[in-house]
Protein backbone atom coordinates (compact mmCIF):
# COMPACT_ATOMS: atom_id res chain seq x y z
CA UNK A 1 0.00 0.00 0.00
CA UNK A 2 1.40 3.12 -0.55
CA UNK A 3 2.25 6.10 1.68
CA UNK A 4 -0.65 7.73 0.70
CA UNK A 5 -2.86 4.99 1.45
CA UNK A 6 -2.00 4.85 4.52
CA UNK A 7 -3.07 8.45 5.40
CA UNK A 8 -6.66 7.73 3.85
CA UNK A 9 -6.88 4.50 5.97
CA UNK A 10 -5.50 6.79 9.08
CA UNK A 11 -8.20 9.28 8.42
CA UNK A 12 -10.80 6.68 7.74
CA UNK A 13 -10.18 4.94 11.29
CA UNK A 14 -9.72 7.87 13.05
CA UNK A 15 -12.74 9.36 11.75
CA UNK A 16 -14.82 5.85 12.78
CA UNK A 17 -13.39 6.14 16.14
CA UNK A 18 -14.58 10.03 16.94
CA UNK A 19 -17.80 9.29 15.79
CA UNK A 20 -18.72 6.11 17.84
CA UNK A 21 -16.95 7.96 20.72
CA UNK A 22 -19.15 11.10 20.36
CA UNK A 23 -22.51 8.87 19.69
CA UNK A 24 -21.49 6.71 23.05
CA UNK A 25 -20.97 10.30 24.66
CA UNK A 26 -24.09 11.47 23.54
CA UNK A 27 -25.91 8.45 24.80
CA UNK A 28 -23.70 8.26 27.92
CA UNK A 29 -25.06 11.72 28.66
CA UNK A 30 -28.62 10.81 28.52
CA UNK A 31 -27.53 8.50 31.40
CA UNK A 32 -24.99 10.34 33.25
CA UNK A 33 -27.11 10.72 36.70
CA UNK A 34 -27.28 6.44 36.73
CA UNK A 35 -23.77 6.20 35.56
CA UNK A 36 -22.65 8.85 38.34
CA UNK A 37 -24.67 6.33 40.80
CA UNK A 38 -22.47 3.09 39.53
CA UNK A 39 -19.28 4.88 39.78
CA UNK A 40 -19.74 6.14 43.44
CA UNK A 41 -21.66 3.09 44.43
CA UNK A 42 -18.02 1.77 45.49
CA UNK A 43 -17.60 5.00 47.71
CA UNK A 44 -20.95 5.26 49.20
CA UNK A 45 -20.52 1.63 50.41
CA UNK A 46 -18.04 2.24 52.71
CA UNK A 47 -19.39 2.50 56.40
CA UNK A 48 -17.46 5.60 57.36
CA UNK A 49 -19.11 7.98 59.67
CA UNK A 50 -20.18 11.29 58.20
CA UNK A 51 -18.54 10.56 54.57
CA UNK A 52 -20.11 12.79 51.96
CA UNK A 53 -18.87 13.77 48.18
CA UNK A 54 -18.93 17.67 47.96
CA UNK A 55 -17.98 20.11 44.94
CA UNK A 56 -16.17 23.26 45.79
CA UNK A 57 -16.69 25.33 42.77
CA UNK A 58 -19.30 26.48 40.62
CA UNK A 59 -18.56 24.69 37.42
CA UNK A 60 -17.49 21.51 38.48
CA UNK A 61 -21.09 19.84 38.79
CA UNK A 62 -21.43 20.38 35.08
CA UNK A 63 -17.56 19.49 34.29
CA UNK A 64 -18.36 16.35 36.39
CA UNK A 65 -21.11 15.13 34.51
CA UNK A 66 -19.18 15.73 30.94
CA UNK A 67 -16.43 14.02 32.61
CA UNK A 68 -18.61 11.10 33.86
CA UNK A 69 -20.16 10.88 30.23
CA UNK A 70 -16.24 10.60 28.65
CA UNK A 71 -15.44 8.13 30.83
CA UNK A 72 -18.44 5.52 29.77
CA UNK A 73 -18.20 6.55 26.75
CA UNK A 74 -14.30 5.05 26.42
CA UNK A 75 -14.81 2.12 27.75
CA UNK A 76 -18.45 1.61 25.86
CA UNK A 77 -16.64 2.26 22.61
CA UNK A 78 -13.68 0.38 23.13
CA UNK A 79 -14.04 -2.52 21.02
CA UNK A 80 -14.44 -0.27 17.97
CA UNK A 81 -10.96 1.72 18.82
CA UNK A 82 -9.38 -1.83 19.44
CA UNK A 83 -10.71 -2.61 15.80
CA UNK A 84 -10.03 0.26 14.30
CA UNK A 85 -6.27 0.17 15.43
CA UNK A 86 -6.28 -3.54 14.09
CA UNK A 87 -7.80 -2.47 10.69
CA UNK A 88 -4.68 0.28 10.57
CA UNK A 89 -1.54 -2.06 11.55
CA UNK A 90 -3.53 -5.31 9.32
CA UNK A 91 -1.85 -4.31 5.62
CA UNK A 92 1.07 -4.02 6.87
CA UNK A 93 1.00 -8.07 9.01
CA UNK A 94 1.67 -11.42 7.27
CA UNK A 95 -1.34 -13.78 7.11
CA UNK A 96 -0.68 -15.66 10.13
CA UNK A 97 0.13 -12.26 12.11
CA UNK A 98 -3.17 -11.33 10.90
CA UNK A 99 -5.10 -14.55 12.68
CA UNK A 100 -2.92 -13.74 15.91
CA UNK A 101 -3.76 -10.15 15.16
CA UNK A 102 -7.96 -10.78 15.12
CA UNK A 103 -7.56 -12.87 18.13
CA UNK A 104 -5.82 -10.40 19.71
CA UNK A 105 -8.68 -7.98 19.33
CA UNK A 106 -11.07 -10.38 20.68
CA UNK A 107 -9.25 -11.25 23.60
CA UNK A 108 -7.77 -7.26 24.43
CA UNK A 109 -11.48 -6.21 24.43
CA UNK A 110 -12.38 -8.65 26.96
CA UNK A 111 -9.32 -8.52 28.94
CA UNK A 112 -9.26 -4.78 28.94
CA UNK A 113 -12.91 -4.61 30.33
CA UNK A 114 -12.19 -7.72 32.88
CA UNK A 115 -9.13 -5.53 34.24
CA UNK A 116 -12.03 -2.13 34.88
CA UNK A 117 -14.01 -4.58 36.26
CA UNK A 118 -11.89 -6.07 38.81
CA UNK A 119 -10.61 -2.67 40.29
CA UNK A 120 -14.15 -1.52 40.24
CA UNK A 121 -15.32 -5.00 42.57
CA UNK A 122 -12.08 -5.34 44.35
CA UNK A 123 -10.12 -2.56 44.32
CA UNK A 124 -12.30 0.47 45.14
CA UNK A 125 -14.07 -1.28 47.73
CA UNK A 126 -11.10 -2.74 49.42
CA UNK A 127 -8.95 0.15 48.85
CA UNK A 128 -11.80 3.18 49.70
CA UNK A 129 -12.63 0.95 52.27
CA UNK A 130 -9.55 0.98 53.99
CA UNK A 131 -8.15 4.71 53.69
CA UNK A 132 -11.51 5.83 54.75
CA UNK A 133 -12.18 3.99 57.79
CA UNK A 134 -8.58 5.46 58.78
CA UNK A 135 -10.80 8.70 59.86
CA UNK A 136 -12.78 6.94 62.76
CA UNK A 137 -9.10 6.42 63.76
CA UNK A 138 -8.62 10.37 64.21
CA UNK A 139 -12.22 11.69 64.60
CA UNK A 140 -12.37 13.26 61.23
CA UNK A 141 -15.46 12.90 58.52
CA UNK A 142 -14.35 12.69 55.42
CA UNK A 143 -15.72 14.86 52.61
CA UNK A 144 -14.27 13.87 48.94
CA UNK A 145 -13.90 16.31 46.28
CA UNK A 146 -16.37 14.75 43.35
CA UNK A 147 -14.00 15.95 40.83
CA UNK A 148 -10.76 14.35 42.34
CA UNK A 149 -12.49 11.18 42.94
CA UNK A 150 -13.87 10.39 39.49
CA UNK A 151 -10.45 11.72 38.57
CA UNK A 152 -8.77 9.17 40.91
CA UNK A 153 -11.33 6.17 39.63
CA UNK A 154 -11.13 6.99 36.40
CA UNK A 155 -7.14 6.73 36.46
CA UNK A 156 -7.19 3.48 38.36
CA UNK A 157 -10.32 2.39 35.88
CA UNK A 158 -8.12 2.96 32.73
CA UNK A 159 -4.82 1.52 34.48
CA UNK A 160 -6.45 -1.52 35.37
CA UNK A 161 -8.20 -1.90 31.98
CA UNK A 162 -4.07 -1.69 30.28
CA UNK A 163 -2.60 -4.00 32.80
CA UNK A 164 -4.36 -6.78 32.63
CA UNK A 165 -3.81 -6.14 28.53
CA UNK A 166 -0.28 -7.50 29.31
CA UNK A 167 -1.19 -11.42 29.19
CA UNK A 168 -2.59 -11.12 26.11
CA UNK A 169 -0.08 -8.87 24.29
CA UNK A 170 2.42 -11.26 25.92
CA UNK A 171 0.82 -13.85 24.06
CA UNK A 172 0.46 -11.79 20.71
CA UNK A 173 4.31 -10.83 20.28
CA UNK A 174 5.38 -14.29 21.08
CA UNK A 175 3.86 -15.69 18.88
CA UNK A 176 4.60 -13.35 16.13
CA UNK A 177 8.48 -13.91 17.38
CA UNK A 178 8.77 -10.36 18.92
CA UNK A 179 9.80 -11.76 22.50
CA UNK A 180 9.90 -15.10 24.44
CA UNK A 181 9.30 -15.71 27.81
CA UNK A 182 13.66 -15.35 28.59
CA UNK A 183 13.39 -11.09 27.58
CA UNK A 184 10.55 -10.79 29.73
CA UNK A 185 12.57 -12.61 32.61
CA UNK A 186 15.77 -10.50 31.86
CA UNK A 187 13.34 -7.17 31.78
CA UNK A 188 12.04 -7.83 35.36
CA UNK A 189 13.98 -5.66 37.61
CA UNK A 190 13.15 -2.85 34.86
CA UNK A 191 9.69 -3.63 34.88
CA UNK A 192 9.59 -3.71 38.45
CA UNK A 193 10.73 0.40 38.39
CA UNK A 194 8.37 1.26 35.64
CA UNK A 195 5.29 -0.25 37.39
CA UNK A 196 6.15 1.43 40.54
CA UNK A 197 6.82 4.69 38.07
CA UNK A 198 3.28 4.72 36.66
CA UNK A 199 1.71 3.22 40.09
CA UNK A 200 3.43 6.94 41.79
CA UNK A 201 1.65 8.72 38.85
CA UNK A 202 -1.78 7.34 38.66
CA UNK A 203 -2.43 7.41 42.36
CA UNK A 204 -2.37 9.73 45.31
CA UNK A 205 1.05 10.43 47.01
CA UNK A 206 0.26 7.68 49.62
CA UNK A 207 2.38 4.43 49.85
CA UNK A 208 -0.81 2.10 50.11
CA UNK A 209 -2.94 3.74 46.99
CA UNK A 210 0.78 2.97 44.99
CA UNK A 211 1.27 -0.58 46.65
CA UNK A 212 -2.72 -1.55 45.24
CA UNK A 213 -1.77 -0.32 42.05
CA UNK A 214 1.59 -2.12 41.48
CA UNK A 215 1.01 -5.55 43.21
CA UNK A 216 -1.52 -6.79 40.63
CA UNK A 217 0.43 -4.98 38.01
CA UNK A 218 3.47 -7.19 39.50
CA UNK A 219 1.24 -10.24 39.53
CA UNK A 220 0.31 -9.96 35.88
CA UNK A 221 3.76 -9.33 34.83
CA UNK A 222 4.39 -12.78 36.31
CA UNK A 223 1.73 -14.28 34.49
CA UNK A 224 2.26 -12.69 31.35
CA UNK A 225 5.80 -14.54 31.31
CA UNK A 226 4.41 -17.90 31.86
CA UNK A 227 1.94 -17.33 29.12
CA UNK A 228 5.17 -16.02 27.04
CA UNK A 229 6.49 -19.79 27.88
CA UNK A 230 3.30 -21.36 27.29
CA UNK A 231 3.05 -19.48 23.58
CA UNK A 232 6.52 -20.51 23.20
CA UNK A 233 6.13 -24.37 23.93
CA UNK A 234 4.28 -24.38 20.73
CA UNK A 235 6.90 -23.73 18.50
CA UNK A 236 9.26 -25.93 20.25
CA UNK A 237 7.62 -28.94 19.72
Amino acid sequence: MPFTGHLEELRSCLIISFVVVAITFLISFGFVEAIFSFLTAPLRSVRAPGLTLIGTGVSEAFFTKLKVAFIASFFLSSPVLLWQAWRFVAPGLYEHEKRYARRFVLFGTLFFLLGAWFCYEVIFKVGYGFLLRRYQVIDVRPAIRIGEYLSFSSNLLLAFGVIFELPVLAFFLTRIGLIDHRFLIRQFRYAILLIFLVAAILTPPEILSQILLALPLTLLYGVSILVSYLAGTKDRE
